[in-house]
């Protein structure tokens, strides 16, 4: 390596095998290097990057100092430093008498990069006037990359005014766009797309798009300006999900199901399949089923979702609710388990349903709506022995109204609605309205919760 004249202190200084190990990253050769044919060694350019151990210059870097960069980086200071941080995750190194440690992640980042990810835009700047090689990719990402993914859009902005490049794969196989992945990053996403980012583009490994991505995250806002640049709807990953299946299959919180609700709403709106299978045959339905969506499942089947399909592993979106309820009482299971019913999904076996209450008894109201769409079950004293004496005390009206079923007939009214439910199989949602039934009725029809049993 050839020497580079240092204005720094002596803890700044080339690191021959530091930079060796740089020959794989794609970016090498804009500017700074390009490794020789067949070789680790670097043809000699403009300039060629060195380590910085200087704590001073990290600092300013880190802190944003901006008075403290412009003392560092004066015109003749290299600004294409390779600086060795620790990343977030953790993991087991090897160190000399064949101890192991688990420790940081080493990453390489450069002055560009830390600015950028940081927001301080002054810094930023100066840097750039300095003659930072705005594409340079120490680590395998570019400081563009590091921009969106914090979603710093000013200096998203700024990289690319001075020509960074919005199509940069990361060694990871991603491009900027794919990295716009919090609600903050919209700004930077629309810039993207101003200076020639490729909507449809897919990572390398997962084979996302942009709009996976943003379906995946609940982003109402990059999805509808996805769509609106021609993102394709259609388009399927390394896993064999559209946008749709990649918003319905991702676990969220009770708080974000709007948000969700949001972007499957624009999904469909726009013309997604809504029975788009993956690579396992599983369906939105299937997929926002175990995750107990209740608005998104009704979303998809009022556009004609298959409510009875089975997924490779013999799975009906029943199923799958019901095997997710008792971790998912926040998210209101027995809502999706009245729309599938009321939907016309296939019945539980009446002589599995003490299996079902042994496993959602925590969620007295999907054992109701259930135990409602037969006209009669056989309840047994064991019923009453698989529901863990807590729960009964949590919930007693609700199962001592279930466990007296064993020495009484269902009351008429719901023997009227059995039989009128039967009758209209499969044509309910259609006829009901044009019945003109008083709300109350309609809705005990619809089999409304009343948490006891009758």
């Amino acid at each position: 390596m050839t020497g580079y004249s240092c204005p720094f202190s002596s803890a700044l200084q080339p690191d021959e095998d530091l930079v060796g190990r740089c020959t794989h990253t794609r970016h090498m050769e804009q500017g700074l290097m390009a490794p020789t044919p067949g070789g680790r060694g670097f043809r000699s350019s403009r300039m060629e990057p060195i380590e910085c151990r200087d704590v001073l210059v990290q600092n300013a870097l880190f802190t944003g100092d901006l008075e403290a960069v412009r003392k560092h980086f004066t015109e003749s200071a290299a600004v294409n430093l390779i600086i060795e941080s620790k990343g977030d995750e953790l993991r087991w190194t090897s160190r000399k008498l064949g101890l192991w440690s688990l420790t940081y992640e080493q990453e390489l980042t450069a002055p560009l990069h830390i600015t950028a990810g940081r927001g301080y835009l002054d810094c930023l700047r100066h840097l750039l006037l300095r003659g930072a090689a705005v594409d340079f990719a120490p680590g395998g990402k570019t400081a563009l990359h590091e921009a969106c993914a914090a979603a710093r859009t000013d200096c998203v902005r700024l990289l690319l005014s001075f020509g960074a490049d919005p199509k940069t794969v990361s060694e990871a196989g991603y491009q900027p766009l794919h990295l716009c992945k919090s609600p903050a990053s919209i700004q930077c996403a629309q810039l993207l797309l101003q200076y020639g980012a490729s909507v449809n583009s897919q990572t390398e490994e997962e084979e996302d798009t942009a709009l996976h991505v943003a379906a995946r995250h609940g982003l109402e806002e990059h999805v509808q300006l996805y769509l609106r640049h021609g993102a394709g709807l259609e388009a399927k990953n390394e896993e064999g999900q559209t946008p749709l299946n990649a918003a319905c299959a991702q676990a969220h919180p009770p708080q974000d199901m709007e948000r969700y609700y949001r972007v499957c709403q624009q999904l469909v709106q726009s013309g997604a399949n809504i029975d788009a299978a993956d690579q396992d045959q599983q369906r939105p339905l299937h997929q926002a089923c175990k995750n107990a969506s209740a608005r998104v499942v009704e979303l998809l089947l009022a556009h004609g979702a298959s409510v009875n399909i089975m997924s490779y592993s013999g799975n009906t979106a029943m199923h799958n609710i019901l095997q997710v309820a008792a971790y998912k009482l926040g998210h209101r299971p027995e809502l999706v388990v009245q729309a599938l019913l009321n939907h016309g999904s296939i019945r539980i076996w009446p002589g599995a349903l003490i299996k079902v209450l042994r496993y959602c008894c925590s969620s007295p109201r999907t054992i109701e709506v259930l135990i409602n769409s037969y006209d009669r079950v056989r309840v047994t004293d064991e019923w009453a022995e698989a529901v863990p004496a807590e729960i009964m005390q949590k919930h007693p009206d609700f199962y001592e109204s279930l466990f007296s079923l064993g020495q009484r007939p269902r009351s008429l009214q719901h023997l009227a609605r059995c039989a009128l439910r039967s009758y209209l199989e499969g044509r309910l949602l259609q006829v009901l309205p044009e019945l003109h039934l008083p709300s109350s009725l309609h809705q005990f029809l619809l089999l409304s919760f009343e948490d006891i049993l009758y």
